[in-house]
């Protein structure tokens, strides 16, 4: 039970490897699988989803407490690159879809969000606007060694 950002998150995480041989020909380093449940409360309203995994890690070296750090882990890079990329750059928005034009572009949202770290600005998003407002600083940043 975790307790942040105004609300109270409970995870419950089951994990078996019954399934594991079944996977094998499709996914074939699959030792186990797991079903996360979490449960947020918070304003009063309670919010339940449930997420499902597979994952290389054989029971020895994975109990179901073990494996509720990495999936944690997982969502902060979601949450951190890819909220970035979509929330801000706006990324699922694109209409590129054809050929290299979608890694490129991908490509160029990582060197963007690199370069707004770099920049010491608190935010993706107020990084965005400083440079829109500024665009004779983004040469600066650019050619800047690190």
């Amino acid at each position: 039970m975790d307790k942040g950002h105004g609300r109270i998150e409970k995870r419950t995480l089951e994990v078996t490897d019954w399934l594991a041989e079944y996977l094998q020909p499709d996914w074939p380093e699959c030792h186990q699988v797991f079903r996360l449940e979490r449960e947020r409360r918070f304003d009063g309203k309670v919010e339940v989803e449930v997420v499902y995994g597979i994952t290389s890690l054989p029971r020895e070296r994975a109990s179901a407490k073990a494996l509720l750090r990495p999936t944690r882990g997982h969502w902060g890079i979601e949450n951190g690159l890819h909220g970035v990329r979509d929330g801000t750059l706006r990324e699922d928005a694109s209409r590129i879809r054809m050929g290299s034009g979608p890694q490129v572009m991908a490509a160029l949202r990582n060197i963007a969000i690199f370069l707004f770290e770099r920049s010491g600005l608190k935010s993706a998003a107020a990084a965005t606007r400083h440079y829109v407002c500024n665009p004779d600083r983004v040469l600066k940043v650019v050619s800047t060694p690190v």
